[in-house]
Order: structure tokens, then sequence, then C-alpha cells
């Protein structure tokens, strides 16, 4: 069986390269003018924590999406028009991961952290969606996925991507209160994706 998703996974591919690429703006260095000595930079780039936080945590939340998505065209072989409108919802909220990052980056330790933490783990609620839609969409047909996938896979997949979900809610909802506490969930579900990646990869062979 041909495979008809080349486009739209090239076309993807190229879609989550810029966007780990538009964090990179968000790093800056002081002006020579400001610096004098290297205590200064020091100062400096210890003021910075925040903005580093906030790009190590999008880069590698950008990353695991792409490596999940891979992993789940794998599974697609034929596209729809549900198919293409749902993966076009995961590259438009991920080329918005950016806006999220400069706000934790610019708010995370001040007063208004809970609003910054609350649009960044917002966005993720919605990817989480995207992701739920993405393979609704290519599992409701079957023909629409590789040849010899079982329906005991398609349910795999189907539960993995919904188990984030609850938890993504939960930091979306303690981040109005406990802003840490949800950033730290949030990195605990780096962890989840990229363990349930592995999954995908297994369901695959």
């Amino acid at each position: 069986m041909e495979k008809e998703t080349v486009r739209i996974e090239g076309f993807s591919d190229a879609v989550f390269a810029i966007a780990i690429t538009l964090l990179v703006l968000e790093l800056r260095a002081p002006e020579v003018n400001i610096v004098k000595n290297s205590t200064q930079l020091l100062d400096f780039l210890q003021g910075e924590w925040t903005t580093y936080l906030a790009f190590t945590l999008s880069f590698f939340s950008i990353f695991i999406m792409w490596v999940n998505h891979h992993k789940i065209f794998k599974q697609i072989y034929s596209r729809n028009t549900g198919i293409m409108f749902s993966n076009g919802l995961i590259l438009f909220l991920v080329s918005a991961v950016s806006y999220p990052t400069a706000l934790l980056a610019r708010f995370f330790n001040s007063e208004a952290s809970n609003i910054a933490v609350a649009i960044y783990t917002g966005i993720f609620v919605l990817i989480n969606i995207s992701y739920n839609l993405l393979w609704y969409n290519a599992s409701s047909d079957k023909k629409l996925l590789r040849p010899g996938i079982t329906d005991s896979a398609i349910k795999k997949i189907r539960n993995n991507y919904l188990y984030g979900f609850p938890t993504y809610l939960i930091a979306f909802g303690v981040s109005f209160q406990f802003p840490s506490v949800a950033l730290a969930i949030n990195m605990l579900l780096l962890i989840f994706w990229a363990f349930s990646s592995g999954k995908i990869k297994v369901i695959q062979e």
C-alpha cells in the first residue's frame, strides 16, 4: 500500500523545525555598554535563568511532540480532510509555543507568574487535544492506517494520548495558585511523553 502522507509529514517537519528555531530568539546577550566586567556578566547570566528554563522546557516539549508526530504518522498511510485539518491544528499550536515561552521567561519570577504559567500550560492542553483529534480522525477509518494494524494497537495509541489530557488540565488548574507546581507537572509530562513515544514504536514494529 502506497503511503499518501509524505507531503504532510514533510511540511510538518518544516513547521516543527521553524518552531524550535523561533525559541532561540528569546536568548539574548547583554549590551557591551551595560556589562563592563566578568562579575557583571555573571550577574546578567544569573538573572536570565527564567529565560533558560523556558527555552529548555519548550525546546524539549517541541522535540518530543515531533518524535510523537513522526511515530504516529508511521501508523497513518492515507489521508482525508479530517486528518489534514487536525494536523494543521497541531502545527498552528506548535508554531505558537514561542509566545507563551516568552511570557514564561519574562514573568515567571514576578507577581504575574500564575498567568504566565497558566497560558504556558494552557497551550499544551490544546496541543494534547489536537493530537487526540488527529488520532481519532485517522483511526475512525481503519483503511487510513498501515496495513495489518490491529484493533488492540489502535486502542493503545488512543489511550496513550488520552492519559495525558487530565494531567495537562490539572497543571493548568494548579497554575493559578501554584505556578511552580504546575511547571513541575509539565516537566513530568515531558518525561511521560518521552517514554510513551516508545510504546508507539513497539506497536509499529
